[in-house]
């Protein structure tokens, strides 16, 4: 069947469904009719592109100076072989360009995976970003949009990639005349591996640079969370597959070696880079007893930290030869730092994995603490409960802010017309992800850090810049700090990693004075990576 008859076809299909609906349509269902066409679209093994939206704005920041900029909200596709898989969504912010040269030019992505960039995009990094209350509370509905002032478009051109599965970004259906009846359906699970996924990505920015005439700008690489992980192994793999050479590569609150995101009777260290953050956590709430002077955070997380890698880290590769005595000490120490009673931590043998410190810190007040920003509180609705039955203050309590702000900036202020639904968080994905689809675990950990030291040393010009805020207990800041400690890289690529991290959680920039300060250095890393 040729292309023309299955759009008459397809067009038949759709008046006909739209003739029976109509009853259905006084009934306030007009669902089925959109369901029905989406799938009659979604058929044919090359869709038409959708329709993109390009706009012209204006955004004046806090200096008194004025950013004129195109916005571009497209679909590309993306092939093998020259058959296309699926149309990859992103938003496109280009400044307009006084100085005669190309601007540096940074694509940016989340994590999840499974996660759209529409956290980066309004939470931090866009024209137009979400009010959030005094030190990142959550405000009250609705959500508020206002003008980012700190927006990165200031000093380079911004492009916002949602991965396969998530945002508007939809695998392809294959023919249905196949015999293999699994081919029928949208191929979005074919990305959901680590390699799939990495590659799809360095596909779509060679794309892009083309496209756009780019080639010959800086470019950059931002990533949040498993987004960070994408970076660090995508600062090998652009380099050395796809061509591309980067000026910088930015991770925000990354996981780099999954190794040290859980611990166990047997996996020691990450019972320890998660210990200074539980100290931040404590001395912000008032239960920890200061180390240095009061009210000083960093002289407290340095002594959480001094504490963790001299102190924990052996006392728990001992086992059943500490003495007595010396046990003892440990659990009053560690009590003190970190807030939590001496009993809980002697029962839980020096092991306090997250979910025990976010019940148990602030139990007498039946609150709990946010994993994700453990300055967050909120009720325990189970207080009397053994374990906590709730949902998490911070992840959960976003959704309703970015799914509003995101929908509002795409619909209302870009132009984008779909009938598509906005997949701000696809547990479907996260569900479905192939961490080992080709067996290359070490130990059974996938991890990043050889990938980023080998993506150094190709380009030892490459700036890289790596940030955490203090109270993520998901991803905590000791862990990267910890890696950056092993890595032994080379005297001459040494200066080119910094690490910086802020008062706040996951997403530190919901806090008005860090998002500030880390817009400040990262204009000063970008002129530092452009020079």
């Amino acid at each position: 069947m040729n292309m023309t008859q299955k759009y008459k076809e397809m067009l038949q299909l759709i008046l006909i469904v739209t003739a029976f609906c109509i009853p259905l349509f006084q009934c306030h269902s007009p669902i089925i009719v959109l369901t029905l066409i989406e799938s009659a679209m979604s058929d044919t093994s090359n869709p038409p592109p959708r329709k993109s939206s390009q706009t012209e704005h204006t955004l004046q920041l806090s200096d008194g100076s004025e950013v004129r900029y195109t916005a571009l909200a497209e679909w590309q596709l993306l092939f093998d072989q020259e058959k296309p898989l699926a149309q990859l969504f992103h938003v496109a912010y280009l400044a307009e360009n006084k100085i005669g040269t190309l601007k540096p030019l940074t694509f940016v992505f989340n994590g999840g995976p499974g996660a759209a960039s529409a956290y980066l995009h309004m939470g931090a990094l866009g024209p137009k970003r979400i009010y959030f209350d005094t030190n990142g509370k959550l405000p009250k509905p609705p959500v508020k949009l206002v003008d980012n002032l700190e927006s990165w478009l200031s000093f380079t051109d911004l492009v916002f990639i949602d991965p396969i599965g998530t945002g508007f970004s939809r695998g392809i259906s294959q023919d249905k005349d196949t015999q293999d009846k699994e081919k029928e359906k949208p191929q979005e699970a074919d990305f959901w591996e680590v390699d799939r996924d990495l590659n799809a990505l360095g596909e779509f920015i060679q794309r892009f640079l083309s496209k756009h005439n780019r080639w010959l700008s800086p470019i950059f690489i931002a990533g949040e969370s498993y987004g960070g992980f994408r970076v660090a192994r995508l600062a090998r793999k652009l380099q050395q597959e796809f061509g591309v050479g980067l000026s910088g590569a930015i991770l925000i609150s990354p996981a780099l070696e999954f190794s040290l995101l859980g611990g166990s009777d047997y996996n020691l260290t990450a019972w320890a880079t998660v210990l200074p953050s539980f100290a931040a956590a404590a001395a912000h709430h008032g239960q920890a007893q200061w180390r240095g002077e009061p009210g000083n955070l960093h002289s407290h997380t340095a002594a959480a930290e001094k504490f963790a890698c001299k102190t924990l880290i052996p006392f728990l590769a001992m086992g059943d030869t500490v003495l007595e005595e010396e046990r003892e000490a440990v659990y009053q120490e560690m009590a003190g730092l970190i807030g939590l009673p001496k009993s809980l931590i002697e029962r839980q043998a020096g092991r306090i994995g997250i979910e025990v410190f976010s019940r148990e810190l602030l139990r007498d007040r039946q609150r709990i603490v946010g994993l994700y920003d453990a300055s967050i509180t909120a009720i325990d609705p189970f207080p009397n409960r053994i374990t906590y039955e709730g949902i998490d203050p911070t992840l959960d309590g976003l959704d309703r802010l970015f799914t509003g702000a995101i929908n509002s900036q795409l619909r209302e202020t870009l132009g984008v017309e779909t009938d598509l639904t906005y997949r701000l968080l696809n547990l479907e994905t996260f569900k479905a992800w192939k961490f080992d689809a080709k067996g290359e675990l070490k130990q059974g950990f996938i991890g990043a850090i050889d990938d980023l030291r080998v993506g150094m040393t190709l380009n030892p010009f490459m700036q890289v810049y790596v940030t955490h805020g203090l109270f993520d207990l998901v991803t905590p800041y000791f862990a990267s700090n910890h890696l950056a400690n092993l890595m032994k890289l080379d005297a001459e690529v040494c200066p080119n990693l910094i690490l910086r991290h802020y008062q706040g959680g996951h997403m530190f920039y919901t806090w008005d004075d860090s998002r500030q300060a880390w817009f400040a250095e990262m204009k000063e890393f970008y002129q530092k990576a452009t020079a």
